[in-house]
């Protein structure tokens, strides 16, 4: 029986010549991450059972992006014992405020993930980095914390299903609205620890902003992780970004699926998933009349350039609706320089939003972004769930940055047709 491009990975970390769904293995890891969150909680960890050292300093990545910048005194503290931490044990790949980003955003762009990769972060949106061919999958502080001192965690082998994409994307039809199709056709749960392995044609008409944000939100899905094949556009990214040296890996021709699914990426509309969860889905010409308050454009989702410079072009010369909050939020220093630089910026400031530096706050309910009771908000994040935004009489709805933009224009939630574009 062959494997999918998810098992040849984790048997090569393994040591093994094969793996199959169910198998428990031991593998070696390539890096692990955590965040001002997650990390602080296997410190205290690795502190419980007396470890002192970590197995390599290289192959840790230490983020302080989701409530920073500090918000108040214990995030403050939190971020102190991520500090201190990363200078006791000389981390490498630490990443202060005015360096950091995003920590899926960044350590892409910072070349610390390549395909081929064997990879754990406390964060479950750690899948996105299957958009480079990796496996990738978030894991709890105390997975974290192992992996931490021996370089290693355990698995239970997926099983897959297979997306077929074929056709091209229509114009305003991006990454996020593949994904909110796809969860919304097989649910929240329906790659429950399952690989979710993208293949197909249609492939090449993505970005790679496009892949990481349909990895980004596997999870979503309920999914182990998400991956993707790597082809032209992603060795071109990773020799842009890495010196690392990568493998590819191919699934087998026989390679076992639990299901296929075929999806024609040009018959796909703009889509918005209501709340209270992702699978909750509908295309922009069945959304109806919804008012909002808010629109907030970045996240780990669609932080991006890409993502940034097409809201700004949905927005270019326009006004956002009067009493709008809009909120931007680049994904690392990096795309906030190139968003200044290319004009993005004064476009949506001009336009009557603010622009913040990265951070996860307001996804995540966090801060700089907060709803209160009643209030609406179109949001290019990844999850909506009850108070997931601020208060649990508050209501968020995930689209892409061409839904968010023309919505924060509008009023209400619209796609960029109804500005004419």
């Amino acid at each position: 029986m062959g494997m999918t491009m998810t098992q040849k990975i984790l048997a090569a970390h393994a040591g093994l010549k094969s793996v199959t769904a169910g198998q428990l293995i031991e593998a070696d890891l390539d890096l692990v991450l955590g965040n001002d969150v997650t990390a602080p909680v296997a410190i205290h960890e690795m502190e419980k059972v007396n470890k002192k050292g970590v197995f390599d300093k290289d192959k840790i990545a230490l983020v302080p992006d989701h409530f920073t910048p500090n918000k108040d005194i214990k995030s403050a503290e939190h971020c102190k014992c991520m500090r201190d931490f990363a200078m006791e044990h000389e981390i490498t790949n630490y990443f202060e405020i005015g360096e950091m980003g995003i920590e899926h955003a960044l350590l892409p762009e910072k070349g610390l993930v390549v395909a081929g990769d064997a990879v754990i972060g406390a964060d479950s949106h750690t899948c996105t980095y299957g958009a480079l061919g990796a496996f990738s999958t978030g894991v709890g502080s105390t997975d974290m914390a192992a992996g931490m001192v021996t370089g290693k965690a355990w698995f239970k082998v997926p099983s897959a299903l297979k997306f077929e994409l074929t056709g091209k994307p229509a114009k305003w039809v991006s990454g996020k609205d593949v994904i909110l199709h796809i969860i919304g056709m097989i649910g929240v749960d329906g790659a429950l620890y399952k690989s979710m392995e993208f293949v197909g044609d249609g492939i090449a008409n993505l970005s790679m902003d496009d892949r990481f944000t349909m990895a980004n939100m596997a999870i979503e899905a309920g999914a182990k992780n998400g991956i993707f094949p790597v082809d032209d556009k992603a060795v071109e990214y990773m020799k842009e970004h890495s010196k690392k040296e990568y493998t590819i890996y191919e699934a087998d021709e026989d390679a076992e699926y639990d299901e296929t699914y075929a999806i024609d990426l040009s018959t796909l509309k703009p889509t918005v998933a209501f709340p209270h969860l992702p699978e909750n889905t509908k295309t922009i010409d069945k959304v109806g009349e919804i008012k909002i308050d808010q629109v907030v454009i970045g996240s780990c989702t669609n932080g991006r350039i890409d993502d940034l410079r097409i809201a700004a072009k949905v927005m270019e010369g326009k006004k956002v609706a009067k009493g709008m909050r809009v909120i931007i939020f680049p994904a690392t220093q990096d795309i906030y320089l190139k968003a200044l630089e290319e004009g993005l910026l004064t476009t949506f400031i001009k336009a009557g939003a603010v622009v913040s530096t990265p951070t996860c706050g307001p996804c995540l309910g966090g801060h700089m972004g907060i709803l209160a009771a009643g209030e609406r908000a179109v949001a290019t994040t990844n999850r909506n769930f009850v108070g997931r935004m601020g208060h649990v009489d508050s209501e968020v709805y995930l689209a892409s940055p061409a839904v968010a933009a023309a919505s924060a224009i509008t009023g209400k939630i619209s796609g960029p047709s109804e500005l004419g574009l």
